[in-house]
């Protein structure tokens, strides 16, 4: 049986940085991939959106890894030349009543030390972008996007750099404590020996929790659709609506070449198995999402938005009840296991690593 110090199950976005994190402290380390390729899941299939910290409640984990990957990205893009812009975001109340949410939000960012926030009145968001319907807006100038392939080819090139390997199509069927360690069975009959074991496989993070005869909570799967737009938008940053239930709402999204894409809506899932679930976005969305929409771009043209992906999160919260944390459990010897990383995963990858490597 080989044997490693450290294996690290899923090479999403969280699972390279935390591979790159210990592999750069000293550790040895391999990263352990289901699918034959890295961010094949949840990381190749979000807004690419580097968040700021407004939504979450003040000493959370989101909020805190939030506010710190915010900075460690941004800075990591700079040093390794990753394609990523700080465009900044708006969030727009389209009616007075608004405003208020547009308050709070404003004060949990605050809260949450994020200091360059700007509450906007309507004319200072129409000179911002003036094809807004807005009563008034959140200015969030931290915000912006990323490239989140670069970013992970990056993320394993220092890995590997430091030592770190991958094995892809290696699936983790199950495993147990071995001495001081673990025994990993890795697809049909290989074993592997490592003395801790980082569980940050995403959507299957459960299934792998109870492959290792531990104790899993019941994830919930909600995907989004996005639409991608026929033409260019004639918008400079990113375009948010108030929050609604399970996300943060049909928003707008620019892409590094300038292109805008509308999503996510929420659709709840019932609980499954996350191999067999269905990616399809139903065209027959495209007039609920030109709705959705027109609530803050009024002049979206008829039949402009085209079906382009969807993606799934692994939610800890079910419909109707207040945004789960991100779990993070030591409970048991030599064993991290990350459950419910969804958004602001992608920002907080890096100050999430950092945490892994403080509890490993």
């Amino acid at each position: 049986m080989d044997k490693v110090e450290v294996a690290v199950i899923g090479a999403g976005v969280v699972g390279l940085a935390v591979a790159r994190e210990l592999a750069l402290r000293g550790r040895e380390v391999v990263v352990i991939e289901a699918a034959g390729a890295i961010g094949t899941g949840i990381s190749s299939r979000n807004s690419e959106v580097v968040h700021a910290g407004l939504y979450y409640p003040a000493g959370s984990l989101k909020a805190r890894l939030c506010v710190r990957g915010n900075q460690l990205l941004y800075d990591y893009c700079a040093a390794r030349g990753i394609a990523h812009r700080r465009c900044g975001k708006l969030v727009v109340a389209t009616r007075a009543e608004g405003l208020p949410r547009l308050a709070q939000i404003a004060a949990s960012g605050a809260a949450n030390g994020v200091d360059d926030l700007r509450l906007l009145d309507r004319a200072e968001t129409l000179a911002l972008e003036p094809a807004l319907n807005a009563a008034g807006a959140l200015l969030s100038p931290s915000s912006g996007i990323v490239d989140s392939h670069g970013l992970m080819t990056a993320l394993l090139g220092d890995a590997e750099q430091a030592g770190a390997t991958l094995a892809l199509a290696s699936p983790v069927t199950g495993g147990a404590r071995d001495g001081d360690g673990w025994r990993l069975h890795v697809d049909a009959d290989y074993e592997l020996g490592a003395r801790h074991v980082v569980n940050a496989a995403g959507l299957f993070a459960a299934q792998v929790a109870e492959s290792l005869g531990t104790p899993a909570p019941r994830l919930r799967f909600a995907r989004g659709h996005y639409f991608s737009l026929a033409g260019r938008a004639p918008f400079s940053r990113l375009i948010y609506p108030l929050p609604v239930d399970g996300g943060l709402g049909v928003h707008l999204t620019l892409d590094l070449g300038g292109q805008a894409r509308f999503g996510p809506d929420v659709q709840w899932l019932p609980d499954t198995d996350p191999a067999t679930l269905d990616y399809a976005v139903d065209p027959a969305l495209g007039p609920a999402f030109e709705a959705e929409v027109r609530g803050y771009w009024p002049a979206l043209p008829a039949g402009a938005l085209q079906p382009a992906y969807s993606g799934i999160r692994p939610k800890l919260s079910g419909p109707g009840e207040a945004a789960a944390d991100f779990r993070i459990d030591t409970g048991t010897p030599g064993l991290v296991q990350l459950f419910g990383i969804e958004s602001p995963g992608l920002t907080a990858a890096l100050a999430l690593a950092e945490e892994v490597a403080a509890r490993l």
